[in-house]
């Protein structure tokens, strides 16, 4: 499983502004909504819903919020660099400014995982998230990710 193919050019997000973790979940789940055809009071809901069972700002100022989504007919990503860091309740307890959602069908089973763990491995690399940091448009951060993608390989 590949980044590009859970991203798409137009499922990232350069410069968003958000106060809070809902406000970032809310801004993410409209998005999705937009990609994935579902509603984003649903999606929001089960964003929020998972994230109530325990945050997942995973250190390093990136969160992977992770659910599966009856109306999704594959996995989709968002991704989204933050115009400043908010709290997210992650377990290093500092802001969080890069946020990685993944979206899966009720019977993803383990290309979830597989998914889950491609977006972790490429954002444990701290070059790579230096490099995020520093771009100014969704089209620089898209081929980061992809060009990223690449390179590991």
């Amino acid at each position: 499983m590949e980044i590009s193919d859970l991203l798409q050019p137009e499922a990232v997000i350069s410069g968003l502004k958000a106060n809070s973790k809902k406000q970032a979940l809310q801004e993410l789940a409209r998005h999705a909504a937009r990609i994935t055809g579902g509603d984003d009071r649903k999606i929001l809901e089960i964003l929020l819903e998972h994230e109530r069972l325990g945050s997942t700002g995973v250190g390093n100022g990136i969160a992977i919020p992770h659910v599966k989504f009856a109306e999704c007919k594959k996995i989709y990503g968002v991704f989204a660099r933050l115009d400043k860091g908010i709290d997210f309740a992650a377990i290093d307890e500092q802001p969080v400014d890069l946020i990685f959602l993944l979206l899966a069908p009720e019977d993803a089973g383990a290309d979830h995982l597989k998914a889950l763990a491609r977006i972790s491995r490429l954002l444990r690399d701290a070059t790579i998230c230096e490099k995020l940091r520093g771009a100014d448009t969704a089209d620089g951060l898209y081929m980061l990710l992809i060009q990223s993608e690449a390179q590991a390989a």
